[in-house]
């Protein structure tokens, strides 16, 4: 294997473990056995589990910067489709999920990589506001918004994840349509107080 592919499978062998065991299931040991590759190639790589850890945060938050800019890019209703990203990204990702937001594994304050990625996903959060309400000349109330959609968001990704959400839908509702229909309701809240508040958004189409 080159240095890249070491790096790369013992990354997925520790994401595997966190999928299904979670993230303190991880020894040094295990990821080295499920990547099929010498004991010491983790250490070499990485350094220990912190440096394990602070890769997959880097690599989470920079997937979910990317799909928050993707969907941005379409004019119409951007705190549903950033809702719906968001939780997409922690179904899709479960093992990156799982570290990204447990500061005692991530390195976020510790790791300039990994904290430079997740400054990037928020901005993009940021970047949201600013389609929804425009650009307060209150930084604090931007960040009250931010922080509070950030908030419903990632309250459905855990509830769906690693909650009962799923487990609790009615017979014939199917888990898309549930969370279309949950990030429509929560979009056009936001959208209504938006309107209510005063505040005019931006529209990148003008």
């Amino acid at each position: 294997m080159t240095g890249m592919s070491v790096q790369r499978a013992v990354l997925d062998a520790t994401l595997g473990i966190i999928a299904t065991d979670g993230p303190d299931a991880v020894s040094m040991r295990e990821v080295a056995r499920r990547a099929g590759v010498s004991h010491q190639a983790p250490y070499h790589h990485f350094g220990d589990r912190a440096g394990i850890f602070a890769a997959i945060a880097a690599e989470g938050f920079t997937t979910l910067a990317t799909k928050l800019r993707a969907v941005m890019a379409d004019a119409a209703n951007p705190s549903q489709r950033c809702l719906e990203a968001y939780v997409a990204v922690a179904l899709e990702y479960p093992g990156h999920f799982r570290v990204m937001f447990r500061s005692d594994l991530c390195g976020v304050s510790t790791n300039p990589t990994t904290a430079a990625a997740a400054d990037a996903a928020l901005a993009e959060l940021q970047r949201m506001v600013e389609r929804i309400i425009g650009t307060p000349s209150d930084s604090g109330a931007a960040f009250v918004w931010a922080s509070a959609l950030w908030s419903c968001a990632h309250g459905l990704a855990t509830l769906l994840l690693d909650g009962p959400l799923r487990q609790e839908l009615p017979p014939g509702v199917a888990l898309d349509d549930h969370i279309g229909a949950v990030a429509a309701l929560l979009g056009d809240m936001v959208d209504r107080q938006a309107a209510a508040s005063g505040f005019h958004p931006y529209d990148p189409g003008r």
